[in-house]
């Protein structure tokens, strides 16, 4: 494949299915096709009238997509290649209703199909970010009619660890108390880390071990030095951006995979095999059943328990003589 792939010459090398199926191929057996079964190397034979292959130990009869993210999918693999290619490109990620319009099909298969590449984009291991990291949160969600431009009940917190010139890690914290933000700085950064830079948010006081240095953003100092929380801040943005732009609307439950394509897009932001790479995952995850998807958590509960804790930070504040937000 070449190295850098456009839209165009991706229709031109992979705009058949016998092409695509080619390609996975390629992908998933560099030396020929292997049984999923057999635990050792056996002889393979290709069916060639039906794309499968039978095993001839063991008489398996398998396809390249079998235990695959594509097993089960009626969708043609060109139409694969193209979701993956756009969703891979659009830095400010593709919304599933935006692909129904460009590849046709009802909305219910295009969202399908992009979960089921965000599910792939998760990584389960990543390496402890190290140099210069500067480490922020922000608060995701929208407006709600009656309420100030202070509520948080219909809100939920994202913190970010970015290394500069480097990766960025992004996780779901249920607030912003010391010891979740500790645990989240733990499993994110090295101990060993250069530096790690915040704003003055108390929570942030008492990082041991590390060269931890803060701005005053309530003073408006924005940059000391190489004292900083830009890059971060800048990730803030288009995630933003993205959520306001392209997506519209999400759901708390599926925001960690948003995060995970996210973060797979900025980490590979220079690579220019992203799109192979990308299909490498996809044939090495593991399937996501449309029911795990669309399983639903209660929003009723989740709403009382942030309206509640509104009432007693309102209640807080009353008592220290300030009005409420």
């Amino acid at each position: 494949m070449m190295e850098s792939t456009t839209l165009i010459s991706l229709i031109e090398e992979f705009g058949s299915e016998e092409k695509c199926r080619a390609y996975l191929e390629e992908l998933r057996w560099p030396d020929g096709p292997e049984c999923p079964r057999c635990e050792e190397p056996t002889t393979v034979s290709r069916i060639a009238s039906r794309n499968q292959f039978e095993c001839d130990k063991c008489r398996y009869q398998f396809s390249v997509t079998a235990g695959t993210l594509f097993h089960d999918s009626h969708l043609p693999l060109w139409k694969w290649f193209l979701a993956v290619y756009l969703m891979c490109e659009s830095k400010k990620g593709m919304s599933a209703k935006q692909l129904q319009r460009m590849l046709g099909g009802s909305y219910k298969t295009s969202w399908y199909l992009c979960h089921r590449v965000r599910a792939a984009m998760g990584e389960d291991e990543q390496p402890l970010l190290t140099g210069t990291v500067e480490v922020d949160e922000t608060y995701v969600g929208g407006k709600r009619k009656g309420y100030g431009a202070g509520y948080r009940g219909n809100k939920v917190i994202v913190a970010g660890a970015i290394e500069r010139g480097g990766d960025i890690r992004l996780r779901l914290v249920p607030n912003t108390r010391r010891h979740n933000l500790e645990k989240f700085i733990d499993s994110t950064v090295d101990e060993d880390a250069a530096a790690i830079y915040t704003d003055e948010l108390k929570s942030y006081d008492g990082i041991t071990g590390k060269n931890h240095q803060t701005v005053e953003h309530k003073a408006e100092e924005w940059v000391r030095g190489d004292v900083h929380t830009n890059s971060v801040e800048s990730a803030w943005s288009l995630l933003k951006r993205s959520i306001v732009g392209t997506y519209h609307h999400m759901s708390v439950k599926h925001l960690p995979a948003y995060l995970a394509e996210m973060e797979w897009r900025f980490n590979r932001r220079e690579n220019p095999y992203l799109f192979r790479d990308t299909l490498l995952v996809l044939l090495h995850g593991d399937a996501l059943p449309y029911s795990v998807l669309i399983e639903r958590d209660d929003p009723g509960e989740r709403q009382r328990e942030n309206d509640a804790l509104m009432r007693r930070e309102a209640k807080r504040q009353a008592r220290q003589g300030r009005k409420p937000c």
